[in-house]
């Protein structure tokens, strides 16, 4: 199902990359109000996967999204948007009130955080269209055709039994055919349990070529015998370089079909002002990145930017080192841009900050 919206500008790579998952409207109280002091919202679109595919059109990847959307308003609404982006949605369903009874579009608050005061995320999707679809309508072998990257993530598979069927048959689909994998486990505790998730992306792992994040996943001592505990418990949110290659060599051992494996690690100072740095496993080594510390204007979608700044980079052939910081610098960048994608049309930009330039550009 090959796009027909012609791209803003040729495609910089010969990948060609899609990515499957729920794009939302998202409504934001105005200047860091909190949600019950707003009398006025500001409305823009963003959903994990179609943030990464938004990411990687501007910077000149030909990326296209499958999804479902209601055929109204809202709906037509989240695809002019990625069109507006240079992301194909050809493949989108529209879908009635007959194949989607509730017929709608899933939709969060966030209230965000400022100093001392954290982001809060308040969701409402149940019940929306990409939740009561029957995928089983879906070619997905016509669908991946003359793909050669599919991006997925733990967040669709949490939404419904039948997304969770939708991910696992692309991710045999995709084996089949070749494509390289990513999967970031992405974790929500509104959406699932930590058991479920899990239980469920340990289950992705054998089609999995490149892996962001350690969690939510099994990573037991003896399979046999859980008892024993997982290689991860104890493990900080902040490891050294020695507890993190520790755990990237257990992955790599137990899943050889792991290409990389990457993660990055965040310290929030405030509510304002973080951190960032990431670990790399790739080519049997891991690389720590350097430390990134700025302010945040928006912070949804930063893990989504490091995701879509690591594809770009493995797909330009990055030397390693310059894979993680331009991941890290690509997230930090994410940070200053209201919206949940990064929408930087211009991989130069990235660079510079990777390599610490922040000089005017004129």
């Amino acid at each position: 199902m090959q796009p027909t919206n012609p791209p803003l500008s040729p495609a910089d790579s010969a990948d060609k990359f899609i990515t499957v998952g729920e794009i939302m409207l998202r409504l934001t109280p105005p200047n860091y109000e909190k949600i019950r002091m707003a009398s006025t919202f500001e409305a823009s679109y963003g959903g994990s996967e179609a943030n990464i595919a938004l990411a990687l059109a501007n910077l000149g990847v030909d990326s296209t999204f499958f999804s479902v959307v209601p055929n109204n308003s809202l709906g037509k609404s989240a695809i002019r948007m990625l069109r507006s982006n240079d992301v194909h949605c050809t493949p989108v369903i529209l879908s009635t009130p007959e194949q989607t009874p509730t017929h709608r579009l899933g939709s969060y608050y966030l209230e965000t955080g400022y100093g001392i005061r954290a982001s809060k995320v308040i969701y409402d999707r149940k019940h929306s269209a990409i939740t009561e679809f029957d995928f089983s309508t879906v070619d997905l072998d016509a669908l991946l055709t003359g793909f050669t990257w599919l991006h997925l993530s733990g967040i669709t598979p949490a939404l419904s039994p039948n997304c969770r069927s939708l991910v696992m048959d692309c991710l045999k689909a995709a084996r089949k055919k070749g494509l390289t994998v990513s999967f970031d486990g992405n974790f929500r505790s509104t959406l699932w349990s930590w058991e479920e998730a899990r239980d469920f992306c340990t289950e992705c792992l054998p089609y999995v070529d490149i892996l962001f994040g350690i969690e939510p996943y099994h990573l037991w001592h003896d399979p046999k015998d859980h008892s024993k505990g997982d290689v991860k418990d104890g493990i900080p949110l902040q490891p050294s370089y020695d507890q993190q290659d520790e755990i990237f060599q257990a992955f790599a051992a137990r899943y050889p079909n792991l290409k990389c494996i990457a993660r990055h690690v965040r310290y929030a100072h405030s509510g304002s002002e973080n951190s960032l740095k990431a670990f790399l496993w790739y080519e049997d080594h891991t690389f720590e990145s350097n430390l990134f510390t700025f302010n945040i204007l928006d912070r949804v979608g930063g893990g989504d930017a490091f995701a879509s700044g690591l594809i770009y980079a493995m797909m330009h052939h990055y030397k390693p080192m310059d894979i993680a910081n331009f991941a890290v610098a690509s997230s930090a960048i994410k940070h200053t841009i209201r919206g949940d994608a990064n929408i930087t049309d211009d991989a130069e930009t990235i660079r510079n900050l990777m390599n610490m330039n922040y000089d005017i550009k004129r």
